[in-house]
């Protein structure tokens, strides 16, 4: 069995955000772990004419919303199973650049995050486990 198909990616986003905060940190967290995860990335898509776009990540991403205790939740069991995670805090939405961003997580509390998003990668069953219970986002 590929890589690909052994493991999973979770975004989970908490329900308490406006429409675009949630479209952001989805998209910021995509990134982390496409990043985290160059071998999971495939070859450049190319149409009928002939025109390249970009590569993708080659795996299923399933988004999940949660509430801050369930993203806390998530986010405990993930670091105890070892998995790849993109975090995402509140106080990153006050922020101007990526450097900032990095200040404000580092500024937080690590036992008790203000996490308004987090994406997990890794062996499918690990994932499932940190995600359980979470619905999927509507």
């Amino acid at each position: 069995m590929s890589e690909q198909l052994t493991t999973k990616v979770a975004l989970i986003v908490r329900e308490d955000l406006a429409m675009w905060q949630r479209l952001n940190v989805t998209a910021f967290l995509a990134t982390g772990i496409a990043a985290s995860a160059p071998e999971a990335i495939g070859e450049p898509y190319v149409d009928a004419a002939g025109r390249r776009y970009s590569r993708l990540l080659g795996q299923p991403m399933l988004v999940f919303s949660a509430t801050r205790a369930q993203l806390q939740g998530a986010h405990r069991t993930a670091l105890e199973r070892g998995l790849t995670a993109a975090v995402y805090v509140g106080a990153m939405f006050s922020t101007g650049n990526d450097e900032a961003n990095r200040a404000a997580l580092r500024a937080e509390n690590p036992e008790d995050l203000d996490l308004v998003g987090l994406a997990v990668r890794g062996d499918r069953k690990q994932v499932d486990k940190a995600v359980k219970g979470l619905a999927l986002h509507k």
